[in-house]
C-alpha cells in the first residue's frame, strides 16, 4: 500500500480550497450583475424589451451547459490548471465585455447577450471542479468536500446581490475614463470587480494548485493528466466498468432536482402579487429577504449533512431531501375557500391601466430596479383577470407559502449535495470530467426549461396546476431513486475492494 505523506496531504487540500474558491467565484460571476440587467439593458438599448431579458438571463445556463461536457473532456486528458485558467480567463474577458457594452451605437442588447453567454461558457469549469474533488479525496471525504463545495457556491449566490448593492453607491452616473472609453458606474463596477476576482482566482491556480489523486480508500496515485505529483498504486483499482444505469438515474435526479428550485425561484415574485396583493416593490423586497434568508439556511444544511451522512448513509439523505421538497409543493396547492384579490377591481376603481402579463412572470431581480412613470399615483395590485384562473381558483395563503419557503430552502440543499456525492462514488477512480461535465449540462438544462415551463403553466392554468404536475415530477423522481437504490454505492464498494 502506499501512504500519504503529510506533506501531500496539505498539498492536496490546499489545491481542494483553491476548487472551492473557484466554485464561490464561478457564483458570484453570476448573481452579482443580475439584479441590475434590466435597468441597464434599458438604458442601454431602449429597444430592449421583457422576452429579450428572459433570453439575456438565459444565455448564462446556455452557456453553462454547452461548456460544461467540453471542459469536463478536456480535463480528462490534460493537467486540470489548463481548462481551469482558459475557463476563468473567458469570463474574465466576457465581465470586461459586459463593462463596454454601452460603447457600440447600436445592437447593444446583443453585446450584452454575448457577455452573459460567456460568462456563463467560463463557468463550465464547475464540471472540472467537482470531477477534480471527486478525484482527489477519498470515500470518507467526499461528502464533506461535496458539501463545502456547495456551500461556496451557495455564498457565492446570496454575496453576489450584496456586492452589487455596495456597487449601486457609485451611481448611474459614475465616473467616466475617457482615455479608456469606460464609465465607472452601478451597472459596470460589479462585472469589472469580478474580472478582477478572476484574475486574482488564476493567479492562484498557477502559485498554488497542483494535481493529485487518490483512491477511494485515500492512497495517493499519478493521474494520466497528472503534471507529474502523486505515487502509483495497482492498476486493479480502476479496473471494472462503470453502472451507467445509477449515473443516468442520477442524472435524471440531479435534473428533476434543479428543475423544481427554479420553478419555486421564478414564481415567487409573479406568485405573491398574484396572491397578497403586493407591489411590485414590495414583492421583490420581501422575497429578497426570503430568499436570503433560504440562502443562509441552505449554507447550514450543508454543515449538517456532512455528519449526519456518516450515520444514514447518503441514499437515506437524498430520499428525504426528495420527500421534503414533495411536502414543500404539496403545501402550495391551493386549499381554502377565500379567492384571491381581482387585478381588474382596483383598475375600475383608480381608472390605471393593468400590469402587463410579460412583467408579472419576469423574474424578481428583474423587477427590482423598476419604476412607475411619475403620472402613476398607484399601481394596479392584484391578481390579472386575464388570467382566468384567478376568478375560481382559491388563494395560497402566506403561511402555506412561508412554510413551504423553509421546506423547499430545507430539502433542496440536501438533495443537491447527495447528488453529486452518489455520482461521484459511483463513477469510481476512473477520471470523471465528462461525467461531471452531463451533470452541470443537465441541471443547467433544467434552470432553462424550469422558467418556460412555469411561465406557460401558471400564467395559463394557475398555480394548482403547476404545483399539482411539480409534485408528480417529483413522485416520478422518488420511483426512479426506489428502482435504483441498491445500485447506487461507491464503485469500490459495488468491485468487492471496500466494505459500504
Amino acid at each position: 500500500d502506499v501512504v500519504e505523506t503529510q506533506e501531500h496531504y496539505k498539498s492536496r487540500w490546499r489545491s481542494i480550497w483553491i476548487m472551492y474558491l473557484t466554485m464561490f467565484l464561478s457564483s458570484v460571476g453570476f448573481s452579482i450583475v443580475i439584479m441590475s440587467v434590466w435597468p441597464y439593458l434599458q438604458k442601454i438599448d431602449p429597444t430592449a424589451d421583457a422576452s429579450f431579458l428572459g433570453w439575456i438571463i438565459a444565455s448564462y445556463s446556455i452557456g453553462q451547459m454547452v461548456a460544461s461536457p467540453l471542459f469536463g473532456l478536456w480535463s480528462n486528458y490534460r493537467p486540470r490548471r489548463e481548462p481551469l485558467v482558459i475557463s476563468t480567463a473567458i469570463s474574465v474577458a466576457a465581465n470586461c465585455l459586459y463593462a463596454y457594452v454601452h460603447v457600440p451605437h447600436s445592437h447593444n442588447k446583443y453585446y450584452m447577450l454575448t457577455a452573459r453567454a460567456l460568462v456563463g461558457f467560463g463557468a463550465g469549469n464547475v464540471a472540472v471542479v467537482r470531477s477534480y474533488i471527486a478525484g482527489a479525496t477519498s470515500l470518507t471525504e467526499r461528502t464533506s468536500a461535496m458539501a463545502n463545495t456547495s456551500a461556496c457556491q451557495a455564498v457565492g449566490f446570496i454575496l453576489g446581490p450584496v456586492f452589487q448593492t455596495c456597487f449601486t453607491l457609485i451611481g448611474e452616473e459614475g465616473v467616466t475614463w475617457k482615455f479608456l472609453c469606460l464609465q465607472l458606474n452601478m451597472y459596470t463596477a460589479p462585472v469589472l470587480f469580478g474580472a478582477l476576482l478572476g484574475v486574482i482566482n488564476i493567479i492562484l491556480i498557477f502559485a498554488i494548485f497542483r494535481e493529485h489523486r487518490v483512491d477511494d480508500m485515500g492512497r495517493p496515485y499519478k493521474s494520466i493528466n497528472s503534471d507529474g505529483e502523486g505515487s502509483d498504486v495497482l492498476d486493479q483499482n480502476t479496473e471494472g466498468s462503470i453502472d451507467h444505469v445509477a449515473v443516468v438515474a442520477l442524472n435524471i435526479l440531479f435534473f428533476v432536482i434543479l428543475f423544481v428550485f427554479a420553478v419555486f425561484e421564478t414564481i415567487a415574485t409573479p406568485l405573491t402579487m398574484d396572491m397578497y396583493s403586493w407591489t411590485r416593490k414590495e414583492a421583490v423586497f420581501y422575497n429578497g429577504i426570503i430568499l436570503s434568508v433560504i440562502g443562509i439556511e441552505s449554507v447550514i444544511v450543508f454543515m449538517v449533512v456532512k455528519p449526519l451522512s456518516k450515520k444514514t448513509g447518503e441514499r437515506a439523505i437524498l430520499h428525504a431531501g426528495l420527500l421534503i421538497v414533495l411536502i414543500g409543493f404539496f403545501i402550495l396547492l391551493p386549499w381554502g375557500k377565500k379567492l384571491p384579490n381581482i387585478q381588474w377591481q382596483e383598475i375600475k376603481n383608480n381608472s390605471i391601466p393593468r400590469t402587463a402579463p410579460s412583467e408579472m412572470l419576469m423574474p424578481f431581480w428583474s423587477l427590482q430596479e423598476m419604476q412607475l412613470p411619475s403620472n402613476h399615483t398607484a399601481e394596479p395590485v392584484g391578481c390579472p383577470v386575464t388570467q382566468s384562473w384567478c376568478l375560481n381558483t382559491p388563494m395560497i395563503y402566506l403561511a402555506q407559502y412561508i412554510s413551504s419557503d423553509v421546506l423547499i430552502g430545507l430539502g433542496y440543499p440536501v438533495c443537491n449535495v447527495m447528488s453529486y456525492t452518489l455520482y461521484s462514488k459511483v463513477l469510481g477512480p476512473k477520471p470523471q470530467g465528462v461525467y461531471m461535465g452531463w451533470l452541470t449540462a443537465s441541471g443547467s438544462g433544467a434552470r432553462i426549461l424550469g422558467p418556460v415551463f412555469v411561465s406557460q403553466i401558471y400564467t395559463h392554468l394557475g398555480p394548482r396546476w403547476a404545483f399539482s404536475l411539480i409534485c408528480g415530477a417529483v413522485v416520478a423522481s422518488l420511483l426512479v431513486l426506489e428502482i435504483v437504490y441498491k445500485r447506487l454505492i461507491a464503485f469500490s464498494v459495488r468491485y468487492g475492494r471496500m466494505q459500504e
